[in-house]
């Protein structure tokens, strides 16, 4: 496998929604450096797609994420079966992923998209369930079926390269 560049990614936020992270083990947390990676993404020019799971029921994005991108709203599960999702990602750009609930929405978007010979790298430390047990099988599945595992200052390293890139500075007090 290769570095993550940002030249050939795409941040992929899944349902950050404001009537589910009340409930998220770690939702702080969480949410925190899925907003690092937003603003790292932001800097360096990658493209953001974000879903809402149901937002009638479950609320839109929270508002630390709102502005991220335009949310794609799905019913289903999986975003792969939202034709707007599959047409946000076209292409062959390495998708990072983000999100909530592992053992559910995020984990059946990121088994799709594994199968669809996608590059799918987790954001294990911005990625969240209600019950701690749930986000570390899921990781675990999708780790065994091709998924990298990775953090979010991995994410931000790999995307600069170097501390000569010229968004080094605005990027280091993103994970300081």
């Amino acid at each position: 496998m290769h570095l993550m560049n940002a030249k050939r990614s795409r941040l992929v936020i899944i349902d950050f929604q404001a009537r589910l992270m009340p409930a998220i083990h770690d939702g702080t947390r969480l949410l925190a450096n899925a907003g690092r990676l937003v603003a790292a993404a932001k800097l360096l020019d990658v493209p953001i797609v974000m879903t809402e799971q149901n937002p009638a029921g479950l609320g839109s994005t929270v508002s630390e994420l709102a502005e991220a991108a335009p949310a794609i709203a799905k019913m289903s599960f999986d975003a792969c079966a939202a034709p707007a999702f599959i047409e946000a990602i076209a292409g062959d750009d390495d998708l990072v992923l983000c999100g909530c609930e592992a053992h559910v929405c995020f984990g059946q978007t990121a088994l799709s998209l594994l199968e669809h010979k996608r590059r799918v790298l987790v954001v294990q430390d911005a990625v969240g369930s209600r019950v701690p047990e749930s986000k570390e099988v899921s990781l675990r599945r999708l780790e065994r079926h091709g998924a990298e595992i990775v953090t979010t200052e991995m994410v931000v390293f790999e995307w600069l390269r170097s501390a000569e890139h010229p968004q080094f500075r605005a990027a280091l007090k993103l994970v300081k």
